[in-house]
């Protein structure tokens, strides 16, 4: 028999939720007919499926040590020694990273072992001392949104699971308004409207198509776009995603026939531009929650903002500075 004591991140998840988390060995079949035979107890009593835990409740597992046999974490943090992480904001329950181009944001397919954001940023929090993975159950600081590997800008990451479950409903519900500079092709006219059209993704390919009539799997999509300045065949313009499709940004600019500089995916090559991956970068993050939002309020309404755009200084000299950019 094994006891877990249920902690602050654990408190709130229904019961067969958190043995899926906590004990990932014990299928999820057998976890309902344990829960039903009495061989996993709550405080020494019969519990439910969806029991609420609290912090401090004890569960009690009568269950075989197989289940245990194998560690529920990854432990690629711990190859990082030297996290490195450009931190925009941190507070107790978030933190908000400048990540650059280039770099994961999360291992695909086992690859890039330690090497991802979210390793870097668990291995910044552990050697704090903020995050202590053998006092948890099941709960490991988490990313909130996530951008191509190629595009640069603010990340969110949860230091508490209170702070994941509200961030990701807030972003469910579009309550973040996320906004995006990009250098594109040419100038979009009219220099302000709104890209609208229905996006298809092929897993296969790694790769999404857009249509402006409605198509089987099809999802909408809409960006929103301001142009801020054009010159030389290229334009600065800042978008806000209305839906947070994969690709979607790059997908509707070629679409319309304004690839992003440098995107060879979706666009193609110019050989005038030292560019081998998209100009776009997620630069400015706005909380605008319109329902509560329990212990994050205190962002409600506030601005985050990365220092400096490097690709709009290069093609745009001077815009960053006059416009705080």
């Amino acid at each position: 028999m094994k006891e877990l004591t249920i902690g602050a991140n654990d408190a709130g998840q229904r019961l067969d939720r958190f043995l899926a988390k906590a004990v990932p060995l014990l299928p999820a079949s057998l976890a309902q007919k344990y829960i039903r035979l009495k061989r996993i107890k709550c405080n020494g009593a019969r519990a439910q499926r969806d029991t609420r835990l609290q912090a401090g409740d004890v569960l009690q597992l009568y269950i075989n040590d197989e289940f245990f046999d194998k560690p529920r974490e990854d432990n690629a943090y711990l190859t990082v020694a030297a996290p490195r992480l450009n931190i925009v904001y941190e507070d107790d329950q978030i933190l908000l990273v400048d990540k650059r181009p280039g770099l994961a944001v999360h291992p695909h397919d086992g690859a890039e072992y330690g090497r991802t954001l979210i390793d870097h940023i668990q291995a910044y929090l552990y050697q704090k001392g903020e995050w202590k993975p053998r006092q948890e159950n099941a709960f490991t600081p988490a990313l909130c949104n996530r951008i191509d590997r190629n595009t640069g800008g603010i990340v969110i990451a949860a230091k508490t699971a209170e702070a994941l479950r509200i961030l990701n409903q807030k972003v469910r519900d579009r309550e973040l308004d996320k906004r995006y500079l990009a250098v594109v092709e040419g100038t979009p006219r009219p220099p302000e409207g709104s890209l609208k059209g229905y996006l298809f993704k092929d897993a296969r390919k790694n790769r999404v198509f857009v249509t402006d009539s409605p198509q089987t799997g099809a999802k909408t999509c809409q960006t929103n776009y301001r142009v801020l300045q054009s010159r030389g065949g290229l334009s600065l313009v800042e978008c806000q995603l209305v839906t947070g499709r994969t690709h979607q940004i790059r997908a509707q600019f070629a679409h319309a026939g304004h690839p992003l500089l440098g995107d060879g995916k979706y666009g193609k090559a110019d050989k005038r531009y030292d560019r081998n991956y998209q100009a776009l970068c997620a630069y400015r993050l706005t909380f605008a929650f319109t329902t509560d939002a329990g212990c994050l309020q205190y962002l409600n309404g506030r601005i985050f903002q990365v220092r400096q755009v490097d690709f709009a200084e290069e093609y745009f000299p001077g815009y960053t500075e006059k416009h705080g950019v």
